[in-house]
């Protein structure tokens, strides 16, 4: 359940900032450019970007201030602040206009991922619901399956799996491409016990990312438990080669070894 949540994070963390791209002719604004160099700093020092932000919001005004507000929730976020890094997300947020609806959505997300960082679930959901709205709002079907599916890890944290399982299905309806998706809807019904339905959504997600060792660890985790133990070794022996070295090798190691013995770890 919390690997859920971290996997979402290392992707967070790693986003590119929330700056309207402009026409390729046109030079990005003052404040865009601020960002960008305020956001390497932010992945580089942590600490001085945060002075940075803030000396950057003296004097700044209105939309203008989701900008430096942004730099600081991801340099917050870099040193593991989940707290003051959702503070300063949603602040962002409601820094832009009521009808940036897509700036809004993607804030708003950055915010609930801070909140899944602390495990925070309670604060997670709710703020994950509104950025999916948001979102839906602004037309971005993909952006809004997004959403749905961070709002469906903070749903699993809450104990709210069958609330989960039904975000799950619109996000599937709204992001279909999104091997993620798929996969994670396959991991909460193998948890809620529905292993044909599990069955179906790994085969999906395995289509649309076959070079995700998680996807053969879930494979070989739902053909055990289904007792296909040759299609269980078969998925776990792939992750092997897949990604020799990583976490998920050694996890898959642990499962082949098991399997013989006693069933793997649920």
């Amino acid at each position: 359940m919390i690997a859920f949540a971290f996997t979402l994070l290392a992707a967070a963390q790693t986003s590119a900032p929330l700056i309207h791209q402009p026409p390729a002719l046109q030079p990005l604004t003052l404040q865009e450019d601020r960002l960008r160099a305020c956001m390497t700093q932010a992945r580089r020092d942590p600490p001085t970007a945060i002075t940075t932000a803030v000396e950057w919001m003296e004097g700044t005004y209105g939309g203008d201030l989701s900008y430096p507000q942004q730099c600081l929730g991801f340099a917050y976020m870099s040193l593991l602040r989940w707290d003051s890094a959702r503070v300063a997300f949603i602040a962002a947020r409601d820094s832009r206009p009521e009808t940036d609806h897509a700036g809004r959505a993607r804030l708003g997300g950055m915010a609930g991922n801070a909140a899944l960082g602390a495990e925070d679930f309670a604060a997670a959901a709710p703020l994950l619901a509104t950025a999916q709205a948001d979102a839906l709002a602004a037309g971005d079907n993909p952006l809004a399956g997004q959403m749905a599916t961070d709002r469906a890890r903070a749903l699993v944290g809450l104990g709210s799996n069958q609330e989960a399982a039904a975000v799950l299905e619109q996000a599937r309806e709204l992001a279909p491409q999104e091997g993620a998706i798929w996969l994670l809807s396959a991991t909460l019904a193998r948890r809620m016990d529905d292993l044909a339905a599990a069955q179906g959504w790994i085969r999906t997600a395995a289509l649309l990312d076959p070079q995700n060792p998680a996807v053969g660890l879930e494979a070989g985790l739902i053909a055990a438990l289904g007792g296909f133990d040759d299609a269980a070794r078969s998925s776990w022996q792939s992750v092997l080669a897949l990604a020799p070295g990583t976490a998920e090798a050694m996890t898959a190691q642990t499962y082949l070894a098991q399997l013989d013995g006693e069933p793997p770890a649920r």
